[in-house]
């Protein structure tokens, strides 16, 4: 035992059998296999429940710019600068779903873990993933980490979710700014306050641009997936 370790017994308040109670199940193959299903099922509720918060998000990001889309085009005098309103409030509702994104990365991640290390090798033991996964499951439940980059994250809900939105409202800005003005020049009404039409349109170019490379790039993903590639048959 380290120094460190024995110093922490000596000055914690619990009893020496309390502080081993966990390292005495961990001795015991029956007792560990019995405590093991309870931590699964509290890892799969948590993702769940960040799958959940994900899956809000995203509903209220919908609703919103779809209430915008029909507001502004439920009259010509709308102004079209309220869509560049909206695309400000997807990016605030995106950088939301990055970060629980990668919450429930992480809990995910830990029950492959345990379907790969446990589950797996008990149905098919033929040696498990990873040779020291209890420790290294240890390890990440004392100091948790995420398992997937913030550049990663955001690439991933680009593509699969607020690419599609960021386009339907570039498109219904094009729309706003010339079939439905037809009186006046595109630019007039795609400038803002002291600011031409052509520069806004220069901007938002800029942003699209930066959006599109966000999606493809990095184009491989890092963290490790659930799914390997496709192996379709007659296996249900």
């Amino acid at each position: 035992m380290r120094g460190s370790d024995r110093a922490d017994r000596g000055n914690s308040p619990l009893d020496r059998e309390d502080q081993d109670i966990a390292a005495d199940v961990a001795d015991e193959g029956d007792s560990l296999l019995a405590l093991l299903p309870h931590y699964y099922r509290g890892e799969v509720s948590q993702a769940n429940n960040a799958q959940d918060r994900i899956d809000q998000t995203t509903n209220w990001a919908i609703t919103v710019i779809a209430a915008l889309l029909s507001l502004v085009f439920s009259s010509r005098e709308m102004p079209a600068y309220l869509l560049l309103i909206g695309l400000v409030v997807l990016c605030i509702f995106l950088s939301y779903e990055v970060r629980r994104y990668r919450f429930y990365d992480m809990y995910r991640a830990r029950v492959r873990f345990v379907q790969e290390n446990v589950f797996a090798n008990a149905l098919q033991p033929v040696g498990v993933e990873h040779p020291r996964w209890r420790e290294e499951l240890g390890t990440d439940l004392r100091e948790p980490t995420f398992k997937v980059s913030l550049l990663e994250a955001l690439s991933r809900r680009i593509r699969r979710i607020y690419g599609l939105l960021f386009v339907i409202v570039g498109l219904a800005w094009i729309a706003k700014v010339s079939l439905f003005t037809p009186e006046t020049q595109w630019t007039e009404a795609a400038e803002l306050s002291g600011i031409h039409g052509f520069v806004v349109a220069g901007i938002l170019g800029t942003f699209y641009l930066a959006v599109a490379v966000l999606a493809v790039w990095p184009g491989r993903r890092k963290a490790k997936g659930e799914i390997h590639g496709e192996n379709t048959g007659d296996w249900k």
